[in-house]
């Protein structure tokens, strides 16, 4: 499967796009009528409920994020393709790139709630597909879910089987897991006393992802050339 970004992360860059995915998550959901950003399955969730109970006009909030991600995962797809690499030489600093703008542009100027939530799902979109793997490990940077079932598997590794490396995987991934909560937890406090300009952090948190994935990247081509 082609793929965006071919290094893993550092533990430190994982735990923060982790803490941006929680929460971007909380942001949209608490600032912008009940709607996520990147927990998909919530949306869709949601949308059925509404469409059961007969609240037609609740259900349909959440199609446009849920579309919009979908495109991301698209656009995703199309940047990982051998063309757009010979276009782009750091696709993953684009993601990055334009993560942060959208989410500078969503917390600067008052949009309506629909074009944020859309804004927001398509980066999240972007930023699931490009960055999934810290160290030896695979993670999902927006969603929780795949993660905890990971933190359990490796917890019995470590406890039942003495899998060599489980216990220091089963630690990462808590990292990651308490990373997308405090996110959450950060997030919905933040958007609750400050509005939209509550997006104005996770943009600069994308920020000190990207350039912590430079410094990395000039530091690993760095001791390739000696």
């Amino acid at each position: 499967m082609a793929t965006i970004r071919h290094h893993p992360e550092a533990v430190g860059v994982g735990f923060l796009l982790s803490a941006v995915g929680g929460y971007l998550d909380a942001y949209t959901y608490v600032g912008y009528g009940g709607v996520f950003a990147n927990a998909q399955t919530g949306n869709v969730v949601l949308l059925a409920i509404g469409l059961v109970r007969g609240e037609f006009a609740e259900a349909l909030r959440h199609v446009p994020p849920l579309l919009s991600f979908l495109v991301g995962l698209a656009v995703a797809e199309s940047l990982a393709r051998p063309w757009a690499r010979r276009t782009l030489r750091r696709p993953a600093r684009v993601v990055l790139g334009a993560e942060a703008l959208v989410l500078t542009v969503v917390a600067a100027i008052a949009l309506p709630g629909t074009v944020v939530t859309v804004a927001v799902a398509f980066v999240a979109a972007l930023q699931v597909s490009t960055f999934k793997k810290v160290g030896d490990v695979p993670y999902n940077a927006t969603v929780t879910t795949g993660n905890l079932r990971s933190l359990v598997a490796e917890l019995a590794n470590w406890w039942a089987d003495r899998a060599p490396g489980a216990r220091r995987r089963f630690g990462v991934l808590g990292g990651i897991v308490g990373s997308f909560a405090a996110g959450a937890a950060v997030g919905a406090a933040f958007t609750l006393t400050t509005g939209r300009l509550a997006g104005f952090l996770p943009a600069v948190a994308a920020l000190v992802a990207l350039a912590a994935i430079a410094v990395e990247t000039r530091r690993r081509e760095a001791s390739t050339d000696t």
